[in-house]
């Protein structure tokens, strides 16, 4: 048998020997505390290849399938497999409605570019082109944010810095083409995700190569010509942030720009009103934490819902949701833990209206029910399963979604799969969805 010391020098041999790997090609979450490495070594040792998949034209959710995939309340308007927008493997994905046809239009992030796919029918989506990695810099991460008709490109490996694409470029284009940026930033190298203030003009690029990993801010008023504006730095590595010009109940607030961040053991509420001095207001740690990775703000401001990525792996149970009260900012409380019924790790989540749009893994998209989160309960009130033989906890299908286009419309990012176009009918919600949620009342120290 192995002494413990020996086990323990072979652990640490194969952890650093896929990190160097990750090195080579993308930075690993925060290779700096164990559960970025932890979160980064297991999303390598779970990859699969890129599934063999045909496209699919619409086909309605009915006794619980559409085609091959399980779903409630959520219809399938179209898939389009990798092999047909670009090839490779997919990770993020955003969208842009032109102000001035009304077109949709859906962003995908793979491993070697972004894939610009016309969905205005959404029936029948049509590929426009791939916008190139910078320097062809294959990235596993990789996250497209949009501002001013203008996507926003970064990716977390050494070099490849903020991609600037003008996003009415598409208007013109009739079959699939090779794009170039518009603009480069190169202020930072990695970078994990960006975030943008729509009102104020700013984004925020994470998890980079600067600012300790915390937020490095760019001023985008003018989209081709971004200018460094700041850091944020006194807590160290930012997984993901949604940043507001806030306007919830704490109204000591009102109308500073705050960015609510996820970082990596905390909740972490900073000021960035102003950008030469930004101030820390918080780190509110919770029960159960084991990966803080992303989350959003209710409409009002109020609340903050969480996923976190280890949690489900190391403590097993259903994917949880973790639920904020911010009634007020410098204290606040972890008040309920949403438990699904299905075991998936979780990833990412956006919230529109009453509803959280959620990304978990092998369970495809989630839709949680946010009615009643005053009274600490969530149901889930709809699901489309890109993932249909496993809804185990294991980062494989749903990478991302977006539910923001003005249709109704939302496109889910499948890792191994493709791009799915979906339309959730959340007027048939029923009211025996799920299990309500945990709560859990007591203020973490």
């Amino acid at each position: 048998m192995r002494s413990r010391w020996t086990t323990a020098a072979f652990t640490f041999a194969l952890v650093g020997g896929m990190l160097a790997g990750l090195q080579g090609a993308s930075m690993a979450h925060d290779p700096d505390t164990p559960a970025g490495r932890d979160s980064a070594v297991a999303f390598m040792a779970q990859r699969e290849p890129t599934q063999n998949l045909t496209a699919l034209a619409q086909v309605t959710c009915s006794g619980g399938q559409a085609s091959s995939y399980p779903c409630r309340n959520v219809d399938l308007m179209s898939f389009l497999p990798l092999s047909q927008i670009g090839g490779s493997q997919a990770n993020d994905i955003w969208g842009w409605t032109d102000p001035s046809t009304g077109k949709e239009y859906a962003l995908v992030g793979r491993r070697n570019g972004t894939s610009f796919v016309d969905i205005s029918n959404p029936v029948a989506p049509v590929y426009l082109g791939n916008l190139p990695a910078y320097q062809n810099r294959t990235a596993i991460w990789r996250d497209i944010k949009v501002y001013r008709n203008h996507a926003f490109i970064v990716a977390d490996v050494r070099g490849h810095g903020m991609q600037v694409f003008n996003l009415t470029r598409l208007r013109t284009v009739v079959s699939p083409q090779t794009f170039t940026a518009d603009t480069h930033y190169s202020r930072f190298g990695n970078s994990h995700n960006i975030a943008i203030n729509e009102q104020t003009g700013y984004a925020y690029a994470v998890g980079s190569n600067t600012c300790s990993g915390g937020l490095h801010m760019i001023d985008i008023a003018t989209p081709t010509s971004p200018v460094y504006a700041g850091c944020v730095s006194s807590d160290g590595y930012t997984h993901d942030t949604h940043c507001v010009v806030y306007r919830g109940p704490d109204t000591a607030y009102t109308g500073r720009e705050i960015c609510v961040s996820s970082n990596e053991d905390t909740v972490t509420i900073v000021d960035v009103t102003s950008k030469s001095s930004p101030r820390q207001i918080v780190r509110a740690a919770y029960s159960g934490r084991q990966y803080t990775h992303q989350g959003w703000l209710t409409e009002n401001h109020r609340y903050f819902v969480l996923d976190d990525e280890l949690d489900e792996t190391r403590a097993g149970g259903g994917t949880k949701t973790f639920v904020f009260d911010l009634l007020d900012l410098d204290a606040p409380r972890h008040t309920g833990t949403f438990a699904s019924s299905a075991a998936a790790t979780d990833h990412n989540q956006y919230v529109k209206g009453n509803y959280s749009y959620q990304a978990n893994y092998r369970a495809g998209l989630r839709i949680l029910d946010l009615r009643n989160i005053a009274s600490g309960t969530l149901t889930e009130a709809g699901y489309f399963d890109i993932y249909p033989s496993s809804n185990t906890a294991s980062m494989n299908g749903a990478w991302s979604v977006y539910p923001y286009f003005p249709s109704g419309n939302v496109v889910v990012s499948g890792i191994e799969q493709g791009l799915f176009v979906l339309r959730p009918n959340l007027s048939a919600v029923l009211s025996d969805a799920v299990a309500p949620v945990t709560v859990d009342r007591r203020v973490p120290a």
